[in-house]
């Protein structure tokens, strides 16, 4: 501590400006994920207010425009000079935003203020779920829902082409499809998984006690498994912060359906489920915009930052340019790697805990992951290291 403190005197002593210097660069050993999240939940509150700036915006010049239309030709002279002063505007307040952007120099991930299958189309690229019901067979069927109706999940894709099949789907494909449309697939063999999840935190909960809180705690199912961690129930908060992880091995396609519930803790009798939400981790863990863990925005081996992909960045690139019969990674000299008919750049070194500087190609293959979807036929949008937002159903 006493190293910091003569570091932040001699920030200091630099005047005005080293205050915001001591700002910019937080001591990486003062961070963690949760310096991360706050500084991405800044960013993500900043682009809404923008967008709602921007359609506030859009609105007025729309009544302007439908007022000065009304008022006549000699009006509509002094139509282009309402934008100018749009863009001075824009002009004077464009440099402030970077300033915001820049103050914290700590990396984020991305929050959705959504679930991830509304960003990815329910991650049924290639594979789409079909629900099985049970027939009907009295009077008491007939009220029941779907839901209730259901006794298992088709997963499939159908395709219909005419025959011959026309150069661009050859193309497209990248192989000769009249050998077969589904080259390719995964094995249909049951598959052993761990599953981590994260539990960050819950917000606006129902109140379930008579003093209008609730005594919040997590429950999770998947499979046989069923975790409650009723003995870290949070007491008497309608927006409690769990900040907890849980692990659980689990086999694909037996075990899909992730159930995490929100139940409210009672001394005396059954504690009342507040809400819950299902994930198919199924539909995740095969899809092509690879949703198993995300895709962070820079690659490091020590502190706040470090990796959390079992496989590094360089051996995810190979596995997806090989499966998609794409050509490629070539790392070449002064930071440049090729992957199909597109180079990317980007730096060639790492520091260790000690500051010691390696050679790495790792933070190049991490630039084509953050950019798969430039790709040509085989390329798409991989998941970025995020936090979502899930409704209570």
């Amino acid at each position: 501590s006493e190293e910091e403190k003569e570091k932040k005197k001699k920030k200091k002593k630099g005047g005005g400006g080293g205050e915001e210097v001591e700002e910019e660069e937080p001591d990486e050993s003062m961070l963690d994920w949760w310096s991360k999240y706050f500084a991405s939940i800044e960013t993500m509150k900043e682009q809404l207010r923008q967008q709602e700036a921007a359609a506030a915006e859009a609105e007025e010049k729309e009544e302007l425009e439908i007022a000065e239309g009304s008022k006549g030709q000699v009006k509509n002279k002094e139509k282009p000079k309402a934008p100018k002063d749009d863009k001075k505007k824009k002009q004077q307040s464009a440099p402030e935003l970077p300033e915001k952007k820049s103050k914290p120099k700590i990396d984020e991930l991305k929050v959705f203020n959504k679930e991830l299958e509304t960003e990815f189309d329910n991650f049924e690229d290639w594979l789409h779920t079909f629900n099985l019901l049970r027939g009907k067979i009295g009077d008491n069927d007939d009220n029941a829902t779907e839901e209730e109706r259901i006794v298992g999940r088709f997963k499939g894709s159908m395709c219909v082409y005419k025959v011959p099949l026309p150069d661009d789907i050859t193309k497209e494909a990248g192989y000769d499809p009249n050998f077969g449309m589904f080259q390719g697939i995964p094995s249909n063999d049951p598959i052993n998984v761990l599953v981590r999840v994260y539990i960050v935190r819950a917000t606006d909960l129902h109140p379930a006690d008579i003093n209008g809180k609730a005594d919040p705690y997590i429950a999770i199912k998947l499979g046989k498994t069923d975790i409650k961690d009723k003995e870290n129930y949070i007491s008497k908060q309608l927006n409690p912060v769990f900040g907890k992880s849980f692990d659980i091995e689990a086999t694909f396609p037996m075990e899909s359906m992730l159930t995490v519930a929100v139940y409210d803790w009672d001394l005396v009798g059954t504690d009342d489920l507040i809400g819950e939400t299902k994930i198919d981790l199924e539909n995740r863990y095969y899809s092509k915009h690879r949703a198993t863990c995300g895709v962070s925005q820079t690659y490091s081996i020590h502190g706040y930052n470090t990796w959390r992909d079992p496989m590094k960045p360089s051996q995810i690139l190979s596995k997806l340019c090989k499966e998609g019969k794409v050509d490629g990674p070539h790392f070449g000299p002064g930071g440049r790697v090729k992957v199909a008919n597109r180079v990317f750049t980007g730096p060639t070194e790492i520091e260790d805990e000690n500051g010691q500087k390696k050679q790495t190609d790792e933070h190049l293959a991490l630039t084509v992951l953050r950019h798969w979807e430039d790709i040509p036929r085989a390329g798409c949008k991989l998941v970025p290291e995020h936090v979502e937002t899930r409704p209570r159903l």
